[in-house]
């Protein structure tokens, strides 16, 4: 054998164990864990921990699942409720596979998986929310409910149906009946939620014509009250009104009357002073009230309405 053929031989015997190598070892992360297969069969039990791996090359394969919490999210189902309201169910689940190797025996992979769970899933949810009454699946508690009208600072509050169970407990019995069916599989359902509720499209238009019919009533009533606090601010405001002009005519009289007061003891004061010429002054101002260039007297040259006339004209 010549030293070029040995070449060759030595680099395809190299080439090959390299490829022995590498078919002979893998990886896990910390988000992984493998089960080993042998023709398709399971092989030894489940490798959850991470690190390098050593397996048979050609012979054997690497299963890789996930450590990680899983999304399973349903279509919206259309289901009737207990007091026969048709409404539109939206749920959604979280889910992990915690025995691998039962999970690679019987659904193999996840979406095999994931259609199990539509099963499941559905069917324990369409089983409770047809079993109580809508008010149990949309509500918690039966709390009053504030209700504030938009525009208007009032307030309302009103007592809803009796609720004994209330969606938290409903959403809560889901899972405990998924719970017991899906080990088999080798997955555990950690939870399972309600996302949305809503009425299908008949109802929905039915109670949204109930909604605002109930706008309109409420509305009427705080105009209302709107009108018959307005009637009443303004009786407030006219009888304050009289009040306040009663009480200052009142004492506008008073005032007046102690100024009349004043004003005769003044002239009183005055007239005992000197009565001859208060009595002058008197007549004096009644001359500027009744005479002037246009006035016209014809009297006696006796009358006491000449007198001072005929005093100091002598």
């Amino acid at each position: 054998m010549n030293q070029k053929s040995l070449t060759i031989i030595l680099a395809a015997l190299a080439f090959l164990v390299l490829i022995l190598l590498g078919g002979s070892f893998y990886t896990v992360s910390e988000t992984e864990q493998v089960v080993i297969t042998q023709f398709g069969r399971p092989v030894g039990s489940a490798i959850t921990e991470a690190g390098l791996k050593f397996k048979l090359p050609f012979i054997q394969k690497a299963n890789y699942f996930s450590k990680q919490l899983l999304e399973w999210d349903a279509r919206a189902e259309q289901i009737p409720t207990k007091d026969k309201k048709f409404i539109w169910v939206d749920t959604f689940a979280r889910w992990r596979i915690v025995d691998p190797l039962k999970f690679l025996k019987s659904v193999n992979n996840e979406s095999v998986a994931q259609a199990r769970l539509d099963n499941i899933i559905e069917a324990a949810t369409r089983n409770f929310v047809s079993s109580y009454l809508l008010i149990e699946s949309v509500r918690n508690t039966d709390r009053e409910m504030d209700m504030v009208e938009v525009g208007l600072e009032m307030e309302e509050k009103r007592a809803v149906a009796e609720v004994k169970v209330g969606r938290e407990k409903i959403t809560r019995a889901i899972l405990a009946e998924v719970a017991k069916m899906v080990p088999e599989y080798g997955i555990e359902v950690e939870d399972v939620r309600i996302k949305r509720i809503n009425y299908v499209e008949d109802v929905r238009r039915e109670v949204y014509e109930r909604m605002k019919s109930e706008r309109k009533r409420i509305a009427e009533k705080y105009r209302s009250e709107g009108g018959g606090e307005s009637a009443k601010i303004e009786g407030d405001r006219e009888k304050e009104y009289k009040r306040i002009t009663s009480e200052a005519y009142k004492k506008a009289q008073i005032v007046m009357g102690k100024a009349d007061a004043e004003a005769t003891r003044i002239y009183a004061d005055a007239y005992r002073r000197d009565p001859e010429f208060y009595s002058f002054v008197n007549t004096l101002d009644t001359y500027k009230k009744t005479l002037d260039k246009d006035t016209w007297l014809f009297l006696s040259t006796d009358s006491d309405y000449f007198k001072y006339i005929k005093k100091y004209s002598k």
